[in-house]
């Protein structure tokens, strides 16, 4: 089968800076699908019928003609944050060829001698602007693709908000056309209210000297927190999540989530983890939200209800913390139904009756305790000794493949 659908990554510089195929292919089609910015590229020599995506964005009317010559319009490389994206989630490769050019990253890094292999690349089309702040750290490179004009003042205001004032940023538009322009400031030092809408920023990343380090790693500080005193502390926090053992594209259901924080952390250890926060105090909800956005995972989702009711309908996980609730009844059966074969499920409770009820959970379906004992030195008068913290016990089980 010969592809019917020719995606063709277009830039700045047009018609005339496609390769012969891509020009053939615009030639020869029925219809162009694209955005108007990109349509307008197009020479009158391409005499298909042009069709501007709708708004919201759907396939179906390019997916409606389908066998007939069509080329679809991207920008730079399809693939990358493209449609090209989206047309491969719905079609079978040997019904599409992509063409692509030079993403608006390739170029950046081409314009800046940055090695394009050692920076991040993100994305704030239509997407959070807070999904930053995860990747705040100093000496870090990033390449932001802006959503429209706004977005590299935005991203100045919140560099200065998270202490990385003296961050400099570099804002290329128009990138590969005959308008491409550069401006380069300090966040800190930002003026430029508006932006051409095409454009993306170049984030060269320095902490101002009182900034406190927040790593990747389980176990931030308990200062990098909103909480109402329900906060699994940093210590067992770092147990716990080394025990759920978060894995790429995994989700996690933190149920009784307090703040949020092990399903904060369990979304910072990698971009494709996924979590659901499950809380009932509306209070506790709005923590998370703080929270969540603050630390850098805006796309957590937070379900407002109490377990176990909430969680018949859910996406089955692949890992359960239970930090509240282990004694309300119903909460671990529910949550072992439906918990993956191959699933970890991590508990940990500091009074009796949950104690008690972890061990007894344990007889009937296995699994290992762990007491942790964690004591901090704090003055005593002139001197200092140790000031026990609560004992926690955490239970840890897996679900057998077979389940």
């Amino acid at each position: 089968m010969s592809p019917w659908l020719t995606v063709v990554g277009i830039g700045e510089d047009g018609f005339t800076g496609l390769g012969k195929s891509a020009r053939r292919a615009l030639l020869s089609a029925q219809r162009v699908f694209g955005s108007p910015r990109q349509l307008q590229l197009l020479p009158h020599c391409v005499r298909a019928e042009q069709q501007p995506w709708p708004s919201p964005f759907s396939l179906d009317t390019l997916l409606q003609n389908r066998h007939q010559p069509t080329c679809v319009l991207a920008s730079g490389d399809p693939m990358f944050f493209g449609v090209g994206a989206s047309l491969a989630n719905v079609l079978p490769s040997e019904e599409m060829r992509v063409l692509s050019a030079p993403s608006s990253v390739s170029l950046a890094a081409a314009r800046l001698g940055w090695p394009l292999q050692e920076v991040t690349v993100l994305s704030i089309v239509a997407r959070p602007l807070a999904a930053l702040n995860a990747h705040l750290a100093s000496g870090v490179r990033l390449l932001v693709l802006s959503n429209d004009g706004s977005s590299p003042a935005a991203i100045a205001q919140l560099l200065c908000q998270r202490g990385f004032g003296p961050s400099h940023l570099t804002v290329l538009e128009h990138l590969g056309g005959s308008a491409e322009q550069r401006i380069d400031s300090l966040a800190q030092h930002w003026t430029t209210t508006r932006s051409a809408d095409l454009n993306l920023v170049a984030i060269d990343c320095r902490a101002a000297l009182q900034t406190p380090p927040l790593s990747r790693l389980a176990g931030l500080p308990d200062t990098a927190y909103q909480h109402d005193g329900q906060l699994t502390k940093r210590d067992v926090r770092a147990v716990t999540l080394a025990r759920l053992a978060p894995q790429p594209g995994e989700l996690l259901w933190d149920v009784g989530a307090g703040c949020g924080s092990i399903g904060i952390e369990w979304m910072r250890a990698h971009p494709s983890c996924r979590a659901l926060a499950i809380e009932a105090e509306p209070s506790r909800q709005a923590l998370i939200e703080l929270n969540r956005d603050t630390l850098g995972v805006p796309g957590l989702q937070l379900i407002r209800a109490r377990a176990p009711e909430a969680l018949a309908t859910l996406e089955a996980p692949d890992a359960i913390f239970i930090g509240g609730g282990v004694t309300r009844e119903g909460v671990l059966q529910a949550c072992w139904e439906r918990l993956k074969p191959g699933g970890r499920l991590v508990a940990n409770a500091v009074t009796l009756q949950s104690e008690r009820a972890l061990t007894d959970w344990r007889e009937r379906h296995g699994g290992d305790l762990t007491r942790l004992h964690i004591a901090h030195a704090q003055p005593l008068g002139e001197f200092d000794t140790w000031r026990q913290a609560l004992p926690i016990t955490l239970l840890e089980v897996s679900k057998s493949l077979d389940a």
